[in-house]
């Protein structure tokens, strides 16, 4: 009778597992993770690059340095420019000064003229000789005036053209420390340091992979059963009876459909046309990209 009941339990067991290994899901899929690429926006030597694959960096951590000597030259160059021009600024006050002490005195002269034509000791073309003496004085000070506007405003423009020149190399100096915009892993490394680099040469990739996304697909009579903020259950298929479930939500559902991909069985397999859904699972340090899972809703 013992051996019945165990003979019995083991049957259980084996039910069990061949139940498990037929379970039925809805979908299936990779798992991928949000990556970005770093790369350079200078050229020059990599003086920097101190991070290895597998390496976690957090956000706002420098990544890479690039050569910044050429910059911080052509920087100087432009800060002596800017001196130079501030220096050839004219002082307008200055240069009309004996203009306007010329013409003072002139108009003093005219009252007291004006005074001794009153007594009549003084005579009218007396008084318009100094009248024309001071419209003259009063054109070459306009005149004065206006040509020392004009190079002072010259050199106004010369100079804020250089401090916009001076603003721009030091934004390329900012540029040559290469940044990492969010925390997470170092998945490829292009590059090592002692390399050339190039705008738009890759350097790093780096994702954050405690935040994982199972992309499957569903068909389009699936899809009234699934929605935005969906809790489901995720499992990952590790190979053979390796088989780890995880809670998810759904994030995204694409609002076109397309064919199915080649790698990717839906449960109509009649079906040709699906839809690309993307499910957050939180990663327990088991989930690599690119590894298959399934998805009962």
């Amino acid at each position: 009778m013992k051996l019945q009941n165990i003979t019995f339990v083991i049957l259980a067991f084996v039910v069990l597992a061949s139940c498990n290994r037929n379970i039925e899901y809805d979908a299936s899929g990779n798992f991928e993770a949000t990556d970005v690429t770093l790369s350079a926006e200078s050229s020059g030597k990599i003086l920097m690059l101190d991070v290895n694959e597998g390496d976690t960096v957090s956000a706002g951590q420098m990544i890479a340095l690039i050569d910044t000597a050429q910059l911080h030259f052509q920087k100087e160059q432009l800060l002596f420019q800017r001196s130079a021009s501030n220096v050839s600024r004219p002082d307008i006050s200055l240069q009309l000064a004996s203009l306007r002490r010329e013409l003072d005195k002139q108009i003093y002269e005219r009252d007291r003229v004006q005074r001794l034509l009153a007594d009549g000791a003084a005579t009218t073309k007396q008084l318009d000789d100094i009248n024309s003496a001071i419209r003259v004085l009063e054109g070459r000070i306009s005149a004065q005036q206006s040509t020392l506007n004009n190079s002072s405003a010259s050199i106004n423009e010369s100079s804020s053209a250089i401090e916009s020149q001076i603003r721009q190399i030091s934004d390329r100096i900012e540029n040559c420390k290469i940044i990492s915009p969010t925390g997470g892993t170092v998945l490829t490394k292009y590059c090592e340091a002692g390399e050339y680099a190039t705008p738009g040469k890759a350097l790093v990739k780096v994702a954050d992979l405690g935040k994982i996304y199972l992309r499957t697909y569903f068909t389009s009579a699936q899809l009234a059963d699934i929605q935005l903020g969906q809790q489901v259950t995720v499992t990952a298929n590790f190979g053979g009876d390796k088989l780890y479930d995880y809670p998810g939500t759904i994030t995204w559902i694409s609002s076109e459909s397309e064919f199915t991909p080649k790698n990717i069985q839906t449960q109509d397999s009649r079906s040709n046309l699906v839809y690309a859904v993307k499910i957050a699972v939180r990663n327990d340090g088991r989930l690599k990209i690119g590894g298959y899972g399934n998805v009962k809703l």
